[in-house]
C-alpha cells in the first residue's frame, strides 16, 4: 500500500480511501466485516462514512456496523483513521441537521455512540451551510478539538470560496482550519479543476474525490454489457449518462484494452496522478471488487496516455487547461 500525508497535516492515510456508504444497505453486515478486515490486510488505514448512511436513513445504521467491527478486536480502531460527517438530517427537529452548535454536538456525541470510540480522527462538513456563522461552526469545533475528541476537520462538496471563507475564519481563530476536501471529482466530472481544486492546493487540503468511477459508467459498463454482465453503471441515473456519452465511453474502453487495463483501475489511477488528490474513495459492495481496486496503484499513465484522457474528457475551462482566474479572464 502507498500512503500519504492528508493535506498540509502530519496524517498518513493510505492512497485508496475504504468508502462504506454499501454498508448495512447493498452489502450485509458479516460481509460489510469481512471488506473491512482485508482493508486493513492490504493496508488500507482510511475509512470514510458519515452519521446518515445506511437504511433507515437517520439511524446511522453504517456506523454502527463500524462500531461493532470495533468492539470485536481492540487493535482494529488503532489502526483505523476514522472519517465521519454531519450536516444532512437525522431526524425530522429542526435541530438534528445543518451545522449549529447544537447540532454538531449532539450529532458527534451519537456518532461517537455508534462507531463505539471516544475519539473522531477527521470529521467533515457533508455540507457547506449557508446560514450559521463560520464563528459559531468553529468555536464548536475548537470544543470537541480541545476536548481530544477530534483531531482534524475537513470539508465535503464545498466551493472553493467556501474553502477560502472557512480557512480565513480559521485563520483569525488561530486554528488549523480543514485538512481536506471531499468532493466528487472523475474523468467525467472535473469541474473541481476550475477553482475547488486551486483553493485546495492553496490552503494545503488533501482532496478525497467520491464517486471516482461516476456511478460505475467508468468501470468498463459497455463491456460488461455485451458480456452479458450486472453492472451497476447500467441503472439508476446512470442509464442518462450513458445513453449522452456512449460513444466517448466505448473509445475510452477501446484505450483501455489498448493499454491492457480494466476501465475502473485507469478511472482510479488517472486520479491518483491529479496533483493535490489524497486518494480516491472506493466503495466495494465485495471482498472481490475490494481486492481488484488495488490495482490501480500499480499503474502509471504517462504524458501521451493522459494526454488522450484528456482528449476524450476534456477540462472544464474554457481557455484550455487552466485552473480560474486565468480561465475565465486571460
Amino acid at each position: 500500500m502507498e500512503y500519504t500525508h492528508l493535506g498540509r497535516s502530519g496524517l498518513s492515510v493510505s492512497r485508496l480511501v475504504l468508502g462504506t456508504m454499501n454498508f448495512g444497505q447493498d452489502t450485509s453486515e458479516d460481509d460489510s466485516h469481512t471488506i473491512m478486515d482485508r482493508a486493513h490486510e492490504h493496508g488500507i488505514n482510511f475509512f470514510d462514512t458519515a452519521n446518515v448512511y445506511g437504511v433507515p436513513q437517520g439511524e446511522g445504521v453504517t456506523e454502527q456496523i463500524i462500531g461493532r467491527w470495533f468492539a470485536t478486536s481492540g487493535g482494529r480502531r488503532d489502526k483505523t483513521v476514522l472519517a465521519t460527517k454531519l450536516y444532512l438530517p437525522t431526524g425530522t427537529w429542526p435541530n438534528e441537521r445543518f451545522m449549529s452548535a447544537l447540532n454538531i454536538r449532539r450529532a458527534f456525541e451519537a456518532s461517537l455512540r455508534r462507531l463505539r470510540t471516544d475519539y473522531i480522527d477527521l470529521y467533515q462538513m457533508h455540507h457547506i451551510d449557508r446560514q450559521t456563522p463560520w464563528e459559531e461552526i468553529w468555536e464548536a469545533f475548537s470544543v470537541l478539538r480541545e476536548q481530544g475528541k477530534v483531531l482534524y476537520f475537513g470539508s465535503s462538496n464545498f466551493a472553493g470560496w467556501h474553502i477560502a471563507q472557512a480557512q480565513e475564519a480559521a485563520r483569525s481563530r488561530h486554528f488549523l482550519g480543514l485538512v481536506s476536501e471531499q468532493s466528487i471529482y472523475n474523468l467525467m466530472t472535473r469541474w473541481i479543476e476550475l477553482e475547488v481544486l486551486p483553493a485546495a492546493r492553496h490552503y494545503g487540503l488533501g482532496v478525497i474525490p467520491w464517486s471516482p468511477l461516476h456511478g460505475g459508467v467508468l468501470g468498463g459498463v459497455l463491456r460488461k454489457q455485451k458480456e452479458g454482465g450486472a453492472s451497476r453503471g447500467s441503472s439508476g441515473r446512470s442509464v442518462s449518462t450513458l445513453a449522452r456519452h456512449r460513444d466517448t465511453l466505448e473509445r475510452y474502453e477501446r484505450l483501455c484494452a489498448d493499454l491492457g487495463e480494466d476501465p475502473a483501475h485507469v478511472g482510479l489511477a488517472w486520479l491518483l496522478a491529479q496533483e493535490g488528490v489524497t486518494g480516491p474513495i472506493i466503495g466495494p459492495r465485495t471482498v472481490e471488487q475490494l481486492d481488484s481496486s488495488l490495482r490501480a496503484l500499480s499503474i502509471t499513465l504517462d504524458d501521451s496516455t493522459l494526454a488522450k484522457l484528456d482528449e476524450l474528457f476534456p477540462p472544464p475551462a474554457p481557455n484550455g487547461a487552466k485552473p480560474a482566474p486565468e480561465a475565465y479572464a486571460w
